[in-house]
């Protein structure tokens, strides 16, 4: 990535860059899946062994977690270029560097980054075992089964697309509701999977042609239909966690650069206020356009309408539905007299 020059820069780079660590550590588990013996630990009815025929391992998300720790870095880093340096006694400007290594900082790595690969891994677990004990209750083909777990190499890419394995539990359910919709033949249910977001809409006219006809859709026309949603939530996936990932590792860059400098006696924390900045489109949810242009001081919290407490837009403590999704950014800036504080500026 080139040389950053604000926080919108890095999170652009960094959102792509932790996507791409994301779906490099799916397509590496899809590869290394062992799918014979996956079926034949369905055969056997062992879902707990067909799991473990997947070789779900938090190893494989190293990149993601490494490049967490690399995005928070690089947020302390641009912010303590913006921090403005004192001056000694002999007219030496005095700039601080952001310690990576600093206890803060390697606190928020250890609980965060750490924990992250953590519960991805385990909702992986969780989604395989209800997504194995569902198809065998339906008697479905082991085989076809341990194929859907892992895709099928697309001779274009040499990669494994169409699988479940690195959806989360929710969105398999997701493809589990658009498949029935689909194969259901009752106009009302294909009308309600033309709604759902994800679907692959150059399939419109096929279940259009479907509802006006009075007619089923083929089943290999369903079986390409469901491969493509997969292949459309994984990609929606990838984005969800690069971003709440780069902006959350960037936030908290940020937060603790400034109190590194505090800590250092180069800025006072009374004089440090924080803006809360949102993208200013009809996306922003409700709750974070009321805060847009809130400011409160450095060592205060941004108070959601919804009863949230926030240190500042992304904030790891803040519940889910705060965060995820979320394109809000905070400004720092220091406020001597206190006039921004008072409005009076």
């Amino acid at each position: 990535m080139s040389e950053p020059q604000s926080i919108e820069d890095l999170i652009v780079g960094w959102e792509v860059y932790l996507q791409r660590m994301f779906l490099d550590a799916v397509y590496a588990m899809r590869d290394r899946a062992q799918i014979g013996l996956l079926a034949q630990m369905l055969e056997r009815g062992d879902i707990e062994g067909a799991v473990r025929a997947v070789g779900l391992d938090p190893v494989d998300f190293r990149g993601l977690e490494a490049g967490i720790a690399t995005a928070f870095e690089a947020g302390g880093r641009l912010t303590t270029t913006q921090i403005p340096g004192t001056k000694d006694p002999s007219g030496y400007v005095l700039k601080i560097q952001f310690d990576v290594r600093a206890p803060e900082a390697e606190a928020f790595l250890r609980s965060h980054s750490a924990q992250q690969v953590v519960e991805i891994n385990d909702d992986q677990r969780a989604m395989l075992r209800q997504h194995l004990t569902v198809a065998m209750e339906e008697g479905r083909n082991p085989r076809t089964v341990a194929s859907e777990v892992v895709g099928k190499v697309n001779p274009a890419t040499g990669r494994r697309e169409g699988g479940v394995l690195g959806l989360a539990s929710s969105q398999v359910e997701w493809v589990h509701s658009y498949e029935a919709r689909l194969r259901s033949g009752d106009p009302a249910e294909m009308k309600k999977a033309l709604e759902m977001t994800l679907r692959d809409k150059r399939f419109d006219k096929t279940v259009e042609k479907a509802i006006r006809e009075g007619s089923p859709i083929p089943a290999e026309k369903i079986d390409r239909m469901v491969v493509s949603y997969r292949n459309r939530a994984l990609t929606y996936r990838s984005e969800t966690i690069g971003r709440l990932e780069a902006m959350t590792a960037l936030s908290e860059g940020r937060d603790q650069a400034w109190r590194q400098a505090i800590a250092k006696g180069q800025v006072r924390a009374e004089h440090l206020i924080k803006t809360w900045k949102t993208a200013k489109d009809e996306k922003v949810r409700g709750t974070h356009r009321v805060l847009e242009g809130k400011i409160v001081g450095f060592d205060e919290s941004f108070l959601s309408p919804s009863g949230a407490m926030l240190r500042y837009p992304h904030d790891p403590k803040a519940p889910g539905y705060e965060i995820i999704g979320c394109r809000c950014t905070a400004s720092y800036r220091l406020d001597y007299t206190g006039k921004i504080r008072r409005g009076d500026a």
